[in-house]
């Protein structure tokens, strides 16, 4: 599979209709800083310095689907209550989402309350009633899904065990895919994966997966019998089972099973992962893809989920950036100036430093290794801006480069320290740097400050400048040079 049809899909989806029914809930974060254990008993003692809210559950799934791109249809039940209305608020602050939630008054909104200092959650607090909701309440939520799956594209059943997702409301999200001739995706929870009945797509993560078969999942193998007993035991027509760092699984309609990594990335909070992965799961049916297409794009979607910070969603300008930048398979192997700096963005939105360097890179040597390794070292995130055929032929002669500018960007992507390639048809880097204005300028040690190209862009914008020294005898003229006199 190559995946490059994989971006049309993800603009063809843009502003689809997803109906999402489910457990909302409210996810506060309170934070501050810890200093001294408690004289009292051996806990710490946290001063708070800030609070935030934002919507939890099915809400957190709206959000992702809104970032993406999508028209959501949130449906769902909450407390008559201060933390119902203030759900309802933030939910009503997001573009693209229209929340229907009914306010019932003998139940309380679930409320899960995180402490959390020096970026470590000390304590979470669960405000929450599982019971399931009164036949008034299930009529309300059956009759708005029956209203607004006529023009969605895709139903989502987001199921955190709240009570809301009652066998009734199944019935209800299934009779509308049929009707409708529309997809129907749950997200389960429990043992009994077969209530949610013929949805067209089920989506456990692998502990749910081995909770409800009672079977290991480790290994691929462990993950093939499971899924075959699941398909052998559940209505479903096709089963996805997320697996942290070891990416995706799925199987439907007696074909093979198939297992899809995602490329190691470097996690900084794993929260909501899951979210952002049936997000985009929803994303890529809607779009007109087939399961592996949508396992896909979830897969490269929740890949730049972990690496922020805290809840967080993915946009379709991120998705789109990540796909070209090849985070799955048969991707490029360099992003365009406008894809770098929408990746940018994004990385600097989650707190991370931008570092830059660049060159010719005709023949890898230990030299450029170690200019790529100690500035990834230096940064969060590092660009190499990569000359041109057309540049390297100006500046090193007609008989460079020895490698193409694809097969050189496709080396390059293949290191660790190297987040993105950007090849630049001009002698020089300096309006790629003005472009991308990097936090961090790093060269090897032929230059001085006053020598290297956006050294002064840099430093203007409160950056800072590395020089790397250089590792005798390594150079790719030399190398060259070496491979002629052979």
């Amino acid at each position: 599979m190559s995946g490059a049809h994989l971006p049309g899909l993800v603009r063809a989806a843009a502003g689809k209709r997803i109906v999402c029914v489910g457990d909302v809930m409210l996810d506060r974060f309170i934070y501050g800083g810890v200093t001294r254990i408690s004289p009292e008993a051996p806990v710490p003692i946290m001063r708070r310095t800030r609070e935030s809210a934002m919507p939890g559950g099915a809400g957190n799934v709206a959000r992702n689907l809104a970032s993406l791109g999508l028209a959501v249809s949130l449906i769902g039940v909450v407390g008559d209550d201060g933390e119902g209305r203030e759900l309802a608020a933030l939910l009503g602050d997001i573009d693209g989402v229209e929340a229907d939630l009914i306010a019932m008054r003998e139940r309380a909104t679930t409320l899960k309350t995180r402490f959390v200092a020096g970026g470590q959650q000390l304590l979470r607090v669960d405000a929450e009633d599982t019971s399931p909701i009164g036949a008034a309440s299930e009529a309300e939520l059956i009759a708005s899904i029956a209203d607004e799956a006529s023009r969605a594209s895709v139903i989502i059943l987001s199921d955190y065990a709240k009570g809301a997702v009652t066998d009734g409301v199944i019935a209800a999200a299934l009779a509308a895919g049929k009707t409708y001739g529309i997809p129907v995706i749950a997200d389960p929870k429990g043992r009994d994966f077969a209530r949610y009945g013929a949805v067209d797509l089920i989506k456990p993560n692998a502990s749910e997966l081995s909770t409800a078969m009672r079977l290991p999942v480790e290994t691929d193998q462990e993950i093939e019998d499971a899924l075959t007993a699941a398909q052998t035991a559940l209505p479903a027509k096709s089963i996805v089972v997320t697996r942290a760092a070891k990416g995706m699984s799925y199987a439907a309609n007696g074909e093979p099973i198939v297992h899809l990594s995602g490329q190691a990335r470097e996690v900084y909070d794993v929260s909501g992962a899951g979210d952002t992965s049936i997000a985009a799961l929803a994303l890529g049916l809607a779009g007109g893809g087939d399961l592996a297409d949508a396992v896909a794009l979830a897969i490269a979607a929740s890949g730049i989920a972990v690496g922020k910070a805290g809840t967080a969603t993915v946009s379709a300008s991120e998705l789109l950036s990540a796909l070209q930048l090849g985070l799955h398979n048969g991707g490029v192997s360099y992003l365009s100036l406008e894809a770098a700096t929408s990746q940018i963005a994004a990385w600097r939105e989650a707190g991370l430093t931008v570092g830059f360097t660049n060159g010719c890179f005709d023949i890898l040597h230990p030299g450029h290794l170690r200019v790529l390794e100690e500035a990834k070292s230096r940064c969060g995130r590092l660009v190499v801006g990569l000359n041109s055929d057309a540049s390297v032929k100006r500046l090193k002669g007609p008989t460079r480069p020895v490698n193409d500018a694809d097969s050189r960007a496709r080396v390059l992507s293949g290191l660790m320290a190297v987040d993105a390639v950007v090849v630049f048809k001009d002698d020089t880097p300096q309006a790629l740097i003005e472009a991308l204005q990097p936090d961090l300028l790093v060269k090897g040690g032929d230059y001085t400050i006053e020598t290297i190209v956006g050294a002064d862009i840099v430093q203007a914008r409160g950056g800072s400048v590395h020089i790397v020294p250089l590792v005798d005898g390594q150079s790719t003229t030399a190398a060259i040079a070496r491979a002629k006199a052979e």
